[in-house]
């Protein structure tokens, strides 16, 4: 048996060199779905961030009919482990409001760039920034331990899903503060909810007014930055039949639509003082709104203040265009690249008949035949490959045939699953542009990117990246947990059985565990969901 670096090349070495990670597949075709999923464990793939030992338990005791529709009507119940609910409750991100935060670091901000000394100033602004890292660490761990651990899954992945549809880029200015409020108050709660409630909460949240600069949009200024992303990319899209014009009167229609990082509030002119809102961070100043009459989305918006703001989400958010624009992209996310269209116009039918009910319109998509044809043909993004791969490998909750103790052990260090997904080009939180990350599977599969994925399954199942995501950071022992025990149930019941006689005959060379388990991570079949 050879050294595992030293494998012979094969058809899936050859396939992870040049970038083709995914194997051949016929054309997909949607046939009328009369019986179960054949596979229950590939639906489990696309419904969560990620089979598991503990998922295919879950759809084993209540049947996958009964555990879809859980998924889709969450239970309010805790649904992650108690340790780590606590150790997210320890998180500075979970006990200091978001307006204490964004307050204290505009004061530490302004102070440092008001210091005289060139080392002291430099030494402020460096103490400003750590304190930034932190805040913007602290909301990517959450984040992922929700993904690896939800009990609800399917909202986790939805979170995620809305969360690039809304993006911001933390690392604009406050935003690292700011982002974690903005991900469980404007897009969280509403991930399986109604869309134009989601719509107001972001319109409404200090992280989107200040990613696209509405907190400089007023009358005589305007700024049409969000005006122009709302129907773009939130609601309408490119082709939505929207003029430049909808453009400047939207953008008119959310003058004074800002944020105040200061404790005091604004003097306002008496005639329009009561139409002044302010909740946390969020400001509505008449001071700053242009209070004549719209002409937006072919009708009058009378002037009226904050007002104005909710009509305009209404027309948005109930407009034909809204239902499929927004049933195109989640069918993208969740069957395929190039949906088809007659499944696209069943979701924008229900969407538009429940007036935006994002759960009924999920649920049209996954009674579809289309639905049932496309399951093992999307390829994974880098966060749901690092996501699913750890899922796969350290499942706290199963020990039903678990031999190591390292499989019943808590994350407490996710700042590894932060430095792979970095490395390959998909960093939580970080997409620049507010058009989020790009969902085609062709986005991800470079040479380049495939080379790395290679090295990060390696990590994943050794002391290099494995063993130190259950050691505190700063932890000085360098003991390694033994290696996961990958041949579990979801290997037996479903991906064995999925593996080409290429991929079987390089499993075949391995001749350790932890050789083994790199190269079925690594394999074309762990790719795709």
């Amino acid at each position: 048996m050879k050294p595992f670096l030293r494998l012979p090349l094969s058809v899936f070495a050859i396939a992870v060199a040049t970038g083709c990670s995914t194997l051949p597949q016929p054309p997909l075709q949607a046939v009328e779905r009369k019986t179960p999923f054949a596979d229950p464990v590939r639906v489990l793939d696309r419904l969560t961030w990620g089979a598991n030992p503990s998922s295919v338990r879950d759809v084993m005791q209540q049947g996958l009919d009964a555990y879809m529709r859980a998924q889709l009507n969450p239970s309010t119940e805790p649904d992650i482990p108690e340790a780590v609910r606590e150790h997210i409750a320890m998180m500075s991100i979970s006990q200091t409001p978001a307006e204490s935060r964004v307050i204290e670091m505009n004061r530490q901000r302004l102070s440092a760039d008001a210091v005289k000394d060139d080392e002291q100033r430099s030494t402020s602004r460096q103490a400003y920034q750590q304190a930034l890292a932190k805040y913007g660490r602290e909301t990517s761990t959450r984040a992922l331990l929700r993904a690896v651990y939800s009990k609800n899954q399917l909202r986790e992945q939805m979170t995620w899903f809305w969360f690039d549809h809304f993006n911001v880029y933390q690392n604009r200015g406050l935003l690292r503060a700011l982002v974690a409020d903005y991900e469980d108050r404007a897009i969280r709660p509403y991930a399986l909810g109604h869309f134009r409630d989601m719509l107001r909460a972001v319109v409404h949240h200090p992280a989107m007014l200040i990613y696209l600069d509405n907190a400089q949009n007023a009358s005589g200024r305007i700024n049409e930055n969000l005006a122009r992303e709302l129907m773009e990319l939130h609601t309408l899209g490119v082709d939505g039949g929207y003029t430049q014009v909808d453009v400047q009167e939207l953008a008119r229609i959310l003058t004074g639509v800002g944020v105040n990082l200061r404790s005091d509030t604004p003097q306002v002119r008496r005639a329009v003082r009561d139409d002044y809102v302010r909740d946390g961070l969020f400001e509505f100043n008449p001071n700053r709104h242009d209070y004549g009459d719209k002409k937006f989305l072919g009708g009058v918006v009378k002037g009226g203040g904050l007002k104005e703001v909710d009509e305009a989400i209404d027309r948005l958010a109930r407009h034909p265009s809204t239902a499929r624009f927004i049933s195109r992209k989640i069918a993208t996310y969740l069957v395929s690249d190039t949906p088809p269209g007659a499944l696209v116009d069943r979701m924008a039918a229900e969407f538009t008949r429940t007036d935006g009910d994002i759960a009924a319109t999920l649920a049209v998509l996954f009674d579809s035949p289309d639905f049932a044809a496309s399951l093992g043909r999307k390829f994974k993004d880098p966060v749901h490959y690092v996501v699913s791969a750890v899922r796969f490998a350290y499942d706290t909750s199963d020990t039903s045939d678990a031999t190591d103790p390292s499989v019943q052990k808590i994350i407490v260090n996710a700042q590894p699953m932060i430095n792979w997904l970095n490395r390959m080009g998909q960093p939580l939180y970080g997409r620049q542009t507010p058009d989020g990350y790009p969902q085609a599977g062709n986005s991800w599969t470079s040479p380049a990117q495939m080379a790395t994925r290679f090295e990060i399954a390696r990590a994943i199942v050794t002391g290099g990246g494995g063993g130190r995501m259950f050691r505190p950071e700063g932890a000085t022992t360098t003991e390694r947990p033994p290696p996961p025990q990958l041949s579990n149930v979801v290997y037996r019941e479903s991906l064995q059985a999925r593996l080409s006689t290429a991929t079987r005959a390089v499993l075949d060379e391995a001749n350790s565990r932890d050789d083994w388990n790199v190269l079925l991570l690594a394999s074309p079949e762990f790719q795709n969901r």
